[in-house]
């Protein structure tokens, strides 16, 4: 049994509890919170014991922490549980600016041990999608679409489906525009009271020095509304993946159209629930990312951590972790001042 100390309350915290509560026989947690107030909530809302001091937290023996607060403080705090001797799973990004990136490389490479809970690409769909490119059914992928996720987690979709590697350079040419909507859906619940909100519209040409190329389109609105669908293509010499299809030529090179299947991998089959089977029974060709999923995806990550711990590979390579925050640093300099961003090489560029 793996145990962890979930540090953060915040709704992305409640995620490490709720999968703690929901899988017993493989996971032991505790909340570490900054206030008997905010214990008492994530006790509430996911059954977790929690404590507000790191000493208590420290004699539950934790495994490794889980860096759940905010991105402006996940450095300082992973760091500050890596020199306690802990291990540490921090949420995304890894660091938020390159100073930190470069910090947490060196603390890598003197030994500390550091994994990324980046999740989306453990997805049952996208996972179906990244099969089908690195099997090499549309060919080699050339270019792609991204209309589905921001930042951070559409860089770590966009490279492993283009098959980038950490230090290929790049450049991107950003926009941001303002988009008004009315709102439909959020974290509580379905809005019908027919407000609208503004929100950042992102999007940007990343050219990679392969030649390959990438579109990066989205609004924040597009995780939680009944309004805006997502999409993400990726296109090859022999086809494309198109959200939950693959259009391809076959060994014939006669054209095929597939419905990509989201399966579970063997090795996670101890994580399915009836709401994810559920979730796979009735899919449809609509790209939605939803709770079930996320749950299954870190689920999958904090089971791995057991591996990794033991000297095995790390859940997310922390190369690729460094990557997508410094992509994410880049694409929002792109998309706030209108121009063209040149990357650099980084520390961990090159690293074997």
């Amino acid at each position: 049994m793996l145990r962890y100390v979930i540090v953060g309350s915040g709704y992305r915290s409640l995620y490490y509890g709720r999968i703690a509560a929901r899988y017993p026989e493989l996971f032991q947690a505790l909340y570490l919170c900054r206030s008997a107030e905010k214990a008492a909530l994530v006790e509430g809302k996911t059954s977790v014991k929690a404590v507000t001091g790191a000493e208590e937290a420290l004699s539950f023996k934790p495994d490794f922490a889980v860096i759940a607060v905010d991105k402006g403080h996940v450095f300082k705090v992973a760091r500050q549980w890596l020199e306690y001797g802990v291990p540490v799973l921090t949420e995304t990004p890894a660091g938020d600016s390159l100073i930190e990136l470069d910090a947490l490389w060196l603390l890598y490479e003197k030994g500390a041990r550091i994994s990324c809970c980046e999740q989306y690409f453990r997805y049952p769909i996208l996972a179906a999608g990244l099969k089908a490119v690195s099997d090499g059914l549309i060919g080699t992928p050339q270019s792609a679409y991204c209309s589905m996720l921001h930042d951070y987690h559409a860089a770590s979709i966009l490279r492993k489906a283009l098959c980038i590697q950490p230090g290929e350079g790049f450049t991107i040419t950003g926009l941001r525009s303002r988009e008004t909507l009315l709102q439909s859906d959020s974290r509580q619940g379905a809005i019908l009271d027919g407000s609208t909100r503004t929100y950042d519209h992102d999007q940007a040409i990343i050219s990679f020095a392969s030649g390959k190329t990438a579109i990066y389109d989205f609004n924040a609105v597009q995780y939680r509304t009944f309004l805006r669908s997502r999409h993400l293509c990726v296109r090859g010499e022999r086809g494309e993946w198109s959200d939950t299809f693959l259009l391809c030529a076959g060994s014939d090179d006669q054209p095929e159209r597939r419905m990509l299947t989201p399966e579970i991998p063997e090795a996670y089959r101890c994580l399915d629930t009836q709401a994810l089977r559920d979730r796979r029974r009735y899919w449809s060709a609509e790209l939605s990312p939803d709770t079930v999923q996320d749950e299954f995806a870190i689920a999958s990550i904090l089971l791995d951590m057991g591996a990794y711990l033991a000297g095995g590979p790390s859940p997310y390579d922390i190369r690729d972790a460094l990557e997508d925050a410094y992509f994410y640093l880049l694409l929002q300099e792109a998309c706030a001042s209108g121009k063209t961003v040149y990357s650099e090489s980084r520390l961990w560029h090159g690293k074997s």
